[in-house]
């Protein structure tokens, strides 16, 4: 694959105020290996062999322990084109399981589309090599790690590098949102925001 530009830049930026950021907590769901990042880090869950509603329970649970004391939370929506729809029944539950959970804590969530996570990320949603040949799916998610890198100097690295990249861009656009955007991204990125159908109550640390 040939590399793109993505955007001009010398390294990461420098967050915009002092202090500490507000605790933003992406989630990129998965029924065996979920994404999530707070401001600064990357984690995994893994369910192994857990199946069924042990395993619902599990993630819901598991993911409760990094956004129980969250300012704001983004969570990655549904992409029905992948997989060829397998799963999809129990990862809709899943996500209505967390969202759930956060209204019952009271925690503001958004739910983003992958388009949004991709263009805010590297600026579009659909990308194409130096021949006009349209990249995979599994290289767009490599163009979105590697902008993870470039724009807040997270490096995901190993098998699961995608799954923490993209969580690592929600919680970024939950950032930007909230007035604490840690990179300079041009309106080529930050449009994506106005794609985000994001909480209508007021998050206490919103600038």
């Amino acid at each position: 694959m040939t590399t793109l530009a993505l955007f001009d830049t010398e390294g990461p930026a420098a967050a915009t105020a002092a202090g500490p950021r507000p605790l933003v907590i992406g989630l990129d769901m998965a029924l065996g290996t979920s994404g999530v990042a707070g401001p600064g880090w990357t984690d995994t869950i893994r369910t192994g062999d857990l199946r069924g509603e042990k395993r619902l329970v599990y993630i819901t649970e598991a993911a409760a322990s990094f956004y129980r004391r969250a300012d704001l939370v983004l969570i990655e929506g549904a992409a029905f084109s992948m997989a060829k729809q397998v799963g999809h029944d129990e990862l809709s539950g899943l996500r209505w399981m967390i969202r759930c959970d956060l209204y019952r804590r009271a925690i503001p969530f958004a739910v983003v589309n992958p388009d949004s996570r991709t263009i805010y990320a590297t600026g579009k949603a659909r990308w194409k090599d130096d021949t006009g040949k349209k990249l995979t799916p599994k290289q767009v998610k490599g163009l979105v790690r590697d902008a993870v890198a470039a724009h807040w100097g997270i490096e995901c690295t190993g098998t699961t590098r995608y799954d923490q990249a993209d969580a690592y861009v929600l919680q970024e656009m939950g950032q930007d949102w909230l007035g604490y955007p840690a990179a300079d991204l041009p309106k080529t990125h930050r449009r994506a925001l106005d794609g985000v159908h994001w909480p209508t109550e007021t998050v206490a640390v919103a600038r």
